[in-house]
């Protein structure tokens, strides 16, 4: 006959010594994932320096008759009989992008960009302006060679890419979405100076690491949303697709072709623009993320 079995003798309770040791071993694990946590936390780059250290102002109206002047006159009015849309007052981040900031600056107090046309809208993303072209004849931006603009050198700093198109009234400066002509680029004094403007509700992430962000509208997004109603000139997807093939074979008519998509079929430009001098021009931007 089998002998009964032997009970099973209970765990051995621990010791207050190795309750306490373990207590110890995980406060010590805690600590040092905290400590690593701090350090990690520390080795972040500081904030980029949003504050505004510059005011401009960028006064649109509405032409609604042909846009040309025909004459090499600057001066003579683009458009017989305007209708204001507003003004936007745009805040400029100095602190962070001193070169763009400075480049844009004196192209609205030199009247550079006065005259010249919002060229592209993309509804509830954003729309472009300051396009340059070989003469002003069709509102199209022309540096004049006394304006000598320094290089931007920002433009191949990866630090200046950091700001993102987060929201509506978001100021950039175009470069992935630069729409300049090709033999304009080519000249040895070409300064990139189109910009854009976010029209929002929502980001445009697309914008993001390819564009500058070096500023803030600080009034008149009514104007913005009134600019994003304009409507613009959308081609048949039949045309699209004959695009496509066009640039697939090699055709540079493609592209030129696609410079017409998303133009305003109205013509809107820059009546006015120029610097807003403030007993304080070191405000704290709207709310970034």
């Amino acid at each position: 006959m089998a002998s009964p079995l032997s009970p099973i003798p209970p765990p051995p309770l621990l010791s207050s010594s190795s309750a306490s040791s373990t207590l110890t071993r995980r406060s010590l694990l805690l600590s040092s994932t905290l400590t690593t946590s701090l350090s990690s936390s520390s080795s972040l780059p500081p904030p980029l320096d949003t504050t505004i250290t510059d005011r401009v102002f960028l006064d649109f109206s509405l032409c609604p008759t042909y846009f040309r002047s025909t004459t090499a006159v600057d001066s003579t009015p683009l458009c017989s009989d305007p209708t204001s849309l507003g003004r936007l007052v745009l805040g400029l981040y100095g602190n962070c992008l001193p070169l763009t900031v400075s480049t844009f600056k004196l192209m609205c107090t030199s009247s550079s960009y006065k005259n010249t046309l919002v060229h592209k809208i993309f509804p509830g993303q954003f729309f472009q302006a300051g396009r340059q072209g070989r003469s002003r004849e069709y509102g199209e931006l022309h540096l004049p060679p006394s304006l000598d603009l320094p290089r931007n050198t920002e433009t191949v700093d990866s630090k200046a890419f950091l700001l993102k198109h987060s929201r509506a009234g978001i100021v950039s400066l175009c470069l992935s979405e630069n729409d300049d002509d090709d033999e304009v680029k080519l000249d040895s004094d070409y300064r990139n100076v189109e910009f854009l403007i976010t029209i929002g509700p929502g980001p445009c992430p697309q914008l993001d690491n390819n564009n500058i962000v070096f500023g803030t509208v600080l009034e008149g997004l009514d104007v913005v949303t009134e600019i994003a109603s304009i409507p613009t000139y959308k081609p048949l997807e039949r045309i699209r697709q004959l695009n496509d093939l066009a640039e697939f074979f090699g055709d540079e008519r493609a592209q030129k072709g696609r410079t017409l998509w998303n133009r305003p079929l109205k013509t809107v430009y820059i009546s006015d623009c120029g610097e807003l001098q403030v007993a304080k021009p070191s405000l704290s931007p709207p709310s970034l993320p």
